[in-house]
């Protein structure tokens, strides 16, 4: 990442920040992973950001990722999870996507899934890519789009 002290120096701010204005007594914790800049907001009192789903941690995380987008690596994403809703949610929607692989396979009709926001897209579409024989499609014109899985058995 480029100057990675200040970009996770900037992102912690930042959150802190919105956090202060929300009045929600939680510490940020921003880690360089492999694939993301993840943001953990560590403390208690934060139910607020996991509401309606977590419609709050997921309007933060796409500011953030409005923001620093410029500045991360090539697919890179900034992640924010708060008491590992994130987290547990991501690993839901890949066994989701596994599923409806399965029974694309089995049925030989595509599956669809959404509709999804882009962090939700991305997780789906490269679960998926792990099988070889599975590949997935965004269809839709909107922030929300539909993914469609299909099963196509490599010879």
């Amino acid at each position: 990442m480029n100057d990675d002290a200040d970009l996770k120096t900037r992102a912690h701010g930042f959150v802190a920040a919105v956090l202060e204005a929300m009045a929600l007594p939680l510490e940020p914790v921003v880690e360089e992973q492999t694939d993301c800049l993840r943001i953990r907001l560590d403390g208690d009192g934060g139910e607020l950001l996991l509401q309606k789903r977590g419609a709050a941690l997921d309007a933060l995380q796409h500011v953030l990722n409005a923001i620093f987008r410029r500045e991360l690596p090539e697919r890179h994403r900034v992640v924010v999870d708060y008491q590992d809703f994130r987290a547990s949610k991501d690993d839901e929607l890949r066994e989701t996507a596994r599923v409806l692989a399965a029974r694309a396979k089995e049925t030989g009709q595509p599956q669809h899934l959404g509709p999804l926001n882009a962090y939700a897209r991305r997780i789906v579409h490269l679960a998926i890519a792990e099988d070889p024989d599975a590949s997935t499609e965004s269809i839709g014109d909107a922030l929300m789009k539909t993914i469609v899985i299909s099963w196509t058995p490599t010879a």
